[in-house]
């Protein structure tokens, strides 16, 4: 299979050269030419990683077949401790498709656990040799989950940035007590978005490209940017609809709505993709916190980034530029030249509007809603008080939006965090009163509810911190030559 940039389409490459790239010239992204069909009714009752396996093969044409069987069975077993794909009961009609029982207690961990093996042979693939310098920019999530995945990887070096003071106590650890001789973690002042655009103007900058290759060192991404960070979301959405047929909850062939808690939009498009290769999904329902902006995109066709940055409860969602939209918008206009004229408008005024057939065409598969911070925390108290479910800030907003858009449909909300990775904020809308502390939080949500934290978790406050500097957007170009 063939990947074409959304902004050029006469490109073509491969899924090596794709996940190694990273990002297409002129800040395009890949994407797969066509869809392979799922075979469900084969698929139905395989585990996690058969069904990764089976996905990922008609994606990646130039991997060997027996790396992608390897690859997979190391990823989705002991890592995941035999919940890979969790689905499980609500209430009537509505499950939680539970994201967050990897290592580092997030769904990023499904594309991070395995895109670190895709890019290695992706290299051995193209017979490439030099070193590999991966560029994060994280609101909370990735960046763990990458540091995680890369660490101590030889021929690969990664560089994190994150707003600072803009995730959780918790999250902040995570990438700060990090492990490996090949990581490095930065505090960026500003949003989640100075820190995007700060790394993606580095891709852009060709003198840094050529200064690095001179040095044989080459940049890639392990941001949903990157094609290897999309493809693996897929499986778990057809896992979901897998379990339900199997346990009786529905007939093969019924459709099935998703309530996606979205930002950046990589984790939904993956929804998205499972639809196209022919999953029976009615409607992808793409929930945002106060930072809506893609519910007003999606519900009038003008994407408007000038408006009020919110910090949240939810900040991985903390996000007015959501890059993986740009995808959407080939798969549903059909032109690279419209992709890139939005995107040009959008970098030089903060707006841009489709036209009347590339919005009926989007709203023909996703609607959308938000909740603020305050809405988001009566959800976590009535899905704990009266369906007995524990759920973190984020999911929150996908069980409220996913309520206004219920019909006869099931309802599949993605729970993408632990409870455990904001307990103060979950404690609090539990009506009680948080400790500063998320570790003595923690705790205090363990005594409340009786679930326990992950041991991940509870360790951090007891490692030594590694990572402190805080730098500006404009410095990021320099820390990326370093």
């Amino acid at each position: 299979m063939q990947f074409q940039s959304t902004r050029d389409s006469a490109l073509r490459v491969s899924s090596s050269e794709a996940i190694v790239r990273g990002l297409a010239p002129k800040s395009g992204l890949f994407v797969p030419e066509s869809f392979p069909k799922a075979d469900l009714e084969n698929w139905k009752s395989l585990p996690y990683p058969a069904l990764a396996e089976q996905v990922l093969k008609g994606f990646l044409t130039d991997y060997s077949a027996d790396f992608l069987h390897s690859a997979t069975a190391a990823t989705y077993g002991e890592a995941f401790g035999g919940k890979a794909g969790e689905t499980v009961k609500v209430s009537d009609g509505v499950y939680a498709l539970e994201l967050w029982h990897g290592p580092t207690c997030a769904f990023k961990d499904y594309a991070l656990q395995l895109m670190p093996k895709l890019l290695v042979e992706a290299k051995k693939n193209l017979g490439r040799t030099e070193t590999t310098r991966i560029l994060v920019a994280t609101s909370g999530d990735t960046g763990k989950a990458a540091l995680a995945g890369y660490a101590d990887l030889d021929g690969i070096e990664i560089e994190v940035f994150y707003p600072n003071a803009g995730t959780s106590e918790i999250q902040h650890l995570q990438m700060a007590t990090q492990k490996g001789d090949n990581v490095q973690v930065y505090a960026v002042e500003g949003n989640f978005d100075d820190a995007q655009t700060g790394v993606k103007r580095v891709f852009a900058d060709e003198s840094v490209a050529a200064e690095l290759e001179a040095r044989h060192i080459r940049l890639s991404s392990a941001n949903s940017i990157n094609w290897g960070r999309v493809l693996p979301q897929i499986v778990y959405y057809i896992s979901a609809y897998c379990d339900l047929v199997r346990d009786g909850k529905l007939t093969m062939g019924d459709k099935v709505n998703f309530c996606v808690p979205t930002g950046n939009f990589g984790d939904i498009l993956a929804g998205y993709y499972a639809k196209q290769m022919g999953l029976p999904v009615g409607k992808l329902i793409c929930a945002s916190n106060k930072n809506n902006v893609l519910t007003d995109f999606i519900k009038t066709g003008t994407y408007d980034a000038r408006r009020t940055f919110y910090k949240t409860t939810s900040p991985s969602m903390d996000i007015l530029i959501s890059s993986n939209l740009e995808r959407l918008l080939l798969h549903t206009s059909g032109s690279a030249e419209k992709v890139e004229g939005w995107m040009q408008e959008l970098a030089a005024t903060g707006k841009y509007t489709v036209d009347a057939e590339t919005l009926a065409k989007i709203q023909a598969s996703f609607a959308a809603g938000y909740a603020d911070d305050a809405a988001g925390a009566a959800e976590i108290r009535a899905r704990f008080e009266r369906d007995g479910y524990l759920c973190d800030t984020h999911t929150a907003v996908a069980f409220h939006v996913a309520e206004a858009n219920r019909s006869d449909a099931p309802m599949v909300v993605l729970s993408t965090a632990s409870p455990f990775k904001f307990p103060r904020d979950v404690l609090a809308a539990l009506g009680e009163t948080a400790p500063e502390s998320d570790f003595a939080a923690m705790a205090a949500l363990t005594a409340k509810t009786g679930a326990a934290a992950p041991a991940s978790l509870r360790e951090l406050d007891k490692l030594p911190v590694r990572f402190n500097t805080v730098i500006e957007p404009a410095e990021i170009r320099a820390a990326a030559l370093r």
